[in-house]
């Protein structure tokens, strides 16, 4: 159980950074195949929920669960701050600094899909 559970806590980890990535980003593909509109809109809303209200994403306590399956030791914060945090910023993530984030992916993505509906009129 223990290299199963640690093998299926790496795929909910790439999994996870798949999903932000789409979140942040998968409104450029909208550009270019705008069907992707349909699947990305509620997973950015999801995203964007998630980040400024503070709700944890339910793949932070399932991948935490398999890591304690597998012998391992849970982390306590979030999966941004767990896995991003460090790569971009040297600092703990601060409650204005996650808020931040969520402001600029809406903005970022209200940009994209403003381009988006100019391209379709």
């Amino acid at each position: 159980m223990e290299a199963s559970a640690r093998v299926l806590a790496t795929v909910v980890v790439v999994v996870h950074m798949a999903f932000v990535a789409f979140v942040v980003a998968g409104g450029v593909l909208a550009l270019r195949w705008p069907r992707v509109a349909w699947v990305h809109l509620p997973a950015a809303v999801w995203g964007t929920l998630i980040t400024l209200v503070g709700v944890t994403c339910p793949l932070t306590p399932l991948e935490n669960w398999l890591r304690v399956q597998s012998g391992g030791i849970p982390y306590e914060t979030g999966f941004l701050e767990h896995y991003l945090l460090p790569i971009l910023y040297p600092v703990a993530m601060t409650r204005g600094l996650q808020i931040a984030t969520g402001v600029f992916v809406v903005g970022l993505n209200a940009l994209v899909y403003w381009r988006v509906w100019r391209r379709r009129a």
